[in-house]
């Protein structure tokens, strides 16, 4: 399973740099002098030199191919996603969390935790509204 991976990894990053090559190496439809000045091959649909030549074509195959190679490789991380962890999410493979300590002493690192001052006497927090807007 690894090195079908890792294969389509490398199909993947090889159609890309080529996609790239391809890309950068084309002829615009508009590079030449005279489509500025309105001498261009504006009222065909294709423009004069037909629907597509080798290089356009090419770039589409490698097109279809990354992102064929995008869809597999999402396909293949999903599948052992679940069967590492179980979970469908990565927050369902999440490590639970310590509940937090109920004073504030016992909250700060390093300080002597206060035995006596018991866990009524801090004051609970307005939830919203009114009780957070100060009075005069």
């Amino acid at each position: 399973m690894q090195a079908l991976l890792t294969i389509v990894l490398v199909v993947q990053l090889l159609s890309a740099l080529v996609m790239i090559g391809l890309v950068l190496i084309q002829h615009g439809k508009g590079a030449d002098m005279g489509a500025s000045f309105g001498s261009g091959s504006s009222g065909s649909l294709f423009g004069a030199t037909g629907s597509a030549n080798f290089l356009s074509r090419s770039t589409g195959v490698c097109a279809a191919i990354f992102f064929s190679c995008t869809l597999a490789l999402a396909y293949f991380g999903n599948l052992r996603g679940d069967a590492a962890g179980g979970g469908s999410s990565i927050l369902d493979r999440a490590a639970p969390v310590a509940p937090a300590a109920s004073t504030p002493a016992a909250q700060i690192p390093g300080a002597a935790p206060a035995a006596s001052e018991p866990a009524a006497a801090v004051p609970a927090a307005p939830a919203s509204g009114a009780a957070q807007i100060p009075t005069k």
